[in-house]
């Protein structure tokens, strides 16, 4: 067998993708193949005829004959000083704005993470407390599960629609006090505390089933104590992920900020691509990509603190993972959850989803209209019934490309890791929004942005059954007898690969479902009025006061899809982590 590539490390593979996406930013001028001098025409006055004259006029005043790897040096060299330009829409410096924003988003993620860990110690908290008294743990964390597969723009709308609209406890948009920071904050904390809180429960359970945990309670040592050490002894595979959640957060914010009006960077990213304002884009991209790689670095720093010079030394081996699959509930969970989402869709597939009638506007549901109409008096179950066969399909899409790119990656193992770990520090929303920048927004650009992002869980996955099945016995034996590599590879390797991979892509299926979702509700993908779920919801959300069953209507749906991923990955035995 060729010896495998060494692996690139977390902080080699972190460079390695800020690289990429800072020369990415800096030649989107020409990545996207419109002229620049055009763009900055149509910002300055919309109305003026682009002759070469004009064109030319901008081109001398902004540099842009000069050519693009000159551009982009000057372009490099201003944002290491921290100029980042001016905006091309209203001629204002970019960075004051970027920090502005910076601000914001900072806050948001700050006040977030405080929700997170407190969600997570409140899931892990039943399991160490039993476990400290030598208790069965009790639950599969199915709860958790569902929550932190659901996406922050879903949180955020079914916040917004039960503690702004019914509840009225809190505003619905601004950025004004406190009381504005508790739905955001909220709607990115829960979800990444679910994630982390799931993580922590599955550390810690095994623990208590240790030797030195039954020593330590027969020599008398309360619960406290037993449970302090339990906790220490859970802390190495968790912390690592923290730093995943927390530079996740970065992605997140920007839905949620869209959702309650919150002028952080990912709002301030959105306008600037919808309104083709690059400068100011690059700098936000720019400090959207610096966020989350400075969230993770703080949290490696922290990791490296809290377990202290005896934990960083040893190699403690990892606790085994908790069983999670097996018994009836996650087959019945499973089979309700399609059987609900397939009478929706069916339904839905059985009406019209584009025809107006503008005297039923933001009707309440009734016999003709099963889920309501929405703010141009559109059925709202034909809507989400017909925006399943775009997200869905779509996903699937996705998910066979990326299933491809996997298996021809997985056979170079090396390779595979190192790229796939790049590309994994880049959130979904910024690789929307690159995209979108050079293709412009549209269901393509949003499927193209999603793969890029969605193969390296699959492509490391294949990396390590390509290893483990090259180096069987069985495989061994074949090639000492005188068998072909390509023989082997045919007849045993690659079996021994496609199928665990395949069923893996298929659990992922709805994770990519949501991914989209998120982009269509940003404006990153498919436009109106295409029914596709995330269109569905930033459609209906102007509307949310007078109309909310047009919101939790495609929420419903895509809750449904969660729970779905969920209860299947759960049935099977497997996790979509």
């Amino acid at each position: 067998m060729s010896a495998a590539l060494p692996r690139v490390g977390p902080l080699a593979a972190r460079a390695a993708s800020i690289a990429v996406v800072v020369a990415a930013v800096g030649l989107l001028p020409w990545l996207a193949g419109r002229d620049p001098a055009l763009s900055v025409l149509r910002a300055r006055a919309g109305e003026q005829d682009p002759t070469r004259e004009a064109l030319d006029a901008v081109r001398r005043e902004l540099g842009l004959d000069a050519h693009p790897l000159a551009l982009f040096g000057d372009w490099l060299a201003g944002a290491a000083r921290g100029d980042l330009g001016r905006s091309w829409v209203t001629g204002n410096v970019v960075l004051p704005s970027v920090l502005s924003g910076l601000g914001a988003s900072v806050t948001l993620m700050a006040a977030a993470l405080v929700v997170a860990l407190a969600v997570a110690c409140g899931l892990c908290a039943p399991t160490v407390l039993r476990g400290a008294r030598g208790l069965p743990r009790r639950g599969s964390g199915a709860t958790a599960a569902v929550l932190a597969a659901a996406p922050e723009f879903l949180i955020a709308a079914v916040l917004l629609v039960l503690g702004a609209v019914w509840l009225g406890w809190f505003p619905p948009y601004g950025w004004q006090g406190p009381q504005h920071l508790v739905l955001p904050a909220l709607a990115l904390g829960l979800p990444a505390g679910a994630v982390l809180g799931r993580l922590a429960d599955d550390a810690v359970a095994p623990v208590f089933a240790e030797r030195w945990v039954e020593l330590w309670r027969s020599w008398g040592c309360p619960p406290r104590t037993v449970a302090r050490a339990a906790v220490r002894r859970a802390l190495p595979p968790v912390l690592p992920q923290l730093g995943l959640v927390v530079a996740g957060l970065t992605g997140g914010a920007v839905a949620v900020e869209v959702v309650f009006a919150v002028p952080g960077l990912g709002r301030t990213a959105l306008g600037a691509a919808e309104s083709q304002d690059l400068p100011l884009l690059q700098g936000a991209v720019i400090a959207l990509v610096l966020l989350g790689a400075g969230a993770g670095a703080v949290t490696a720093l922290l990791r490296h603190r809290l377990l202290g010079p005896a934990l960083r030394a040893a190699a403690l081996p990892v606790p085994p993972p908790v069983a999670t699959g097996g018994g009836r509930a996650p087959l019945v969970v499973t089979a309700a959850s399609a059987t609900a989402l397939a009478v929706v869709v069916g339904w839905g597939l059985l009406r019209e989803p584009l025809r107006l009638d503008t005297t039923v506007r933001l009707t309440a549901p009734s016999a003709s209209h099963p889920l309501g109409t929405d703010g141009l008096g559109r059925d709202v179950l034909a809507r989400v019934g017909h925006g399943a066969l775009a997200t869905i399909g779509t996903a699937a899409l996705v998910c066979l490309c990326s299933l491809l790119v996997a298996v021809a990656l997985g056979f170079l193992p090396g390779v595979a890791r190192a790229v796939a770990e790049t590309a994994n520090a880049v959130p979904p929303v910024v690789a929307g929004l690159l995209v979108a920048a050079v293709t412009g927004p549209g269901a393509a650009g949003a499927a193209l942005a999603v793969g890029l992002v969605s193969w390296p869980p699959l492509a490391s996955h294949a990396a390590a059954l390509v290893e483990e099945s090259r180096g069987a016995s069985h495989t061994e034996a074949q090639r000492a007898i005188g068998a072909s590599p390509l023989w082997t590879l045919r007849r045993h390797v690659l079996p021994a690969v496609a199928g665990p991979l395949a069923r893996h892509a298929v659990l992922r299926l709805p994770g990519v479902a949501l991914a989209l979702a998120s982009l269509g509700f940003l404006g990153l993908g498919a436009a109106p009025p295409a029914p596709e779920w995330g269109v569905l919801l930033a459609e209906s959300l102007p509307h949310v006061e007078r109309a909310p069953w047009a919101v939790l209507a495609p929420a419903s749906a895509l809750a449904l899809l969660a729970v779905l991923a969920v209860a299947s990955a759960t049935a099977l035995g497997g996790r979509t982590r």
